[in-house]
């Protein structure tokens, strides 16, 4: 079975979280054990980037979302590392500005939509709105549960324009977060990355886990389905994600776009150019 039909969400499937088990690794034992899969994987994914930009009629939105310390920085930096970025840009979706505010809650995200031979990672994105909005009682559930419904026809609209979308759903238990956050109390390198709300947050994981279950039964659709993604092992968070999204790309059948200049005229140009400067 292929990784994208393994960890895809069914549009309507009912999602125990609880179930699924963030420490998977298939018949992959070890980090060595899925090294060349994920370098080969890379490489892919740098060829088919190159057809999308080329070809210019499809573009790529990544939707990485999970609890704090899940990886969603660490899956950016693995499996996107790669990308050449003329073609290919990572948005951060934090508190929302005051001009983000006194627009509707989809107005940043259509901002950032990427254009045609475009990829586009959201690190967290528009779920946010029916996320911690929800957990933190931010707006009443009369307001955010309607936003499935608009989420759902904000990225119909998007697959309409030859937008694919993959959205990533980073599954890790809440003691392995316990153990990153310590990582980063002991690494001087990564101190920074601490705050209060880690800790604070963690306090509401029942609640997430509920608010996410949710997204995943409403938003999973056959045109931007959600994945869930096993993210104790980071390496084989990595795996996965850069399977799904080389599995994903192949299906287009991009090609390269045909020549528009006559080559021979091209040619002819080229070698005369070539003859007055080894004249002179």
């Amino acid at each position: 079975m292929s990784f994208r039909k393994r960890f895809m969400v069914k549009p309507a499937a009912k999602v125990r979280l609880a179930d699924i088990d963030p420490g998977f690794t298939g018949h992959h034992r070890h980090k060595s054990d899925a090294a060349a899969e994920i370098e080969a994987d890379t490489k892919r994914l740098t060829e088919l980037q190159y057809l999308l930009y080329a070809g210019n009629a499809h573009a790529l939105l990544i939707v990485l979302q999970g609890l704090d310390a899940s990886g969603k920085d660490g899956t950016i930096s693995h499996v996107f590392s790669g990308l050449n970025p003329q073609g290919a840009r990572v948005h951060a979706f934090k508190e929302p500005s005051k001009e983000e505010l006194a627009h509707d809650f989809l107005w940043r995200a259509h901002l950032q939509t990427p254009a045609r031979g475009e990829i586009v990672i959201f690190n967290r994105s528009h779920y946010e709105d029916v996320l911690i909005v929800r957990v933190h009682d931010l707006v009443p559930k009369s307001v955010w549960s309607k936003r499935y419904d608009l989420i759902n026809s904000f990225e119909a609209d998007l697959g309409q324009a030859n937008v694919t979308i993959l959205k990533f759903y980073l599954h890790m238990s809440e003691g392995e977060q316990l153990e990153r956050f310590k990582g980063r109390l002991d690494d001087p390198h990564r101190r920074w990355k601490i705050s209060e709300a880690d800790y604070t947050e963690r306090s509401y994981f029942k609640e997430y886990m509920k608010a996410y279950e949710d997204v995943l039964e409403e938003t999973s659709t056959e045109y931007a389905p959600w994945f869930v993604i096993p993210s104790d092992h980071k390496w084989f968070r990595n795996l996965a994600v850069s399977k799904i999204v080389v599995e994903t790309l192949e299906t287009l059948n991009m090609r390269l776009p045909p020549v528009t200049v006559d080559l021979d005229q091209i040619r002819r140009k080229y070698h005369e150019a070539a003859a007055r400067t080894g004249a002179s």
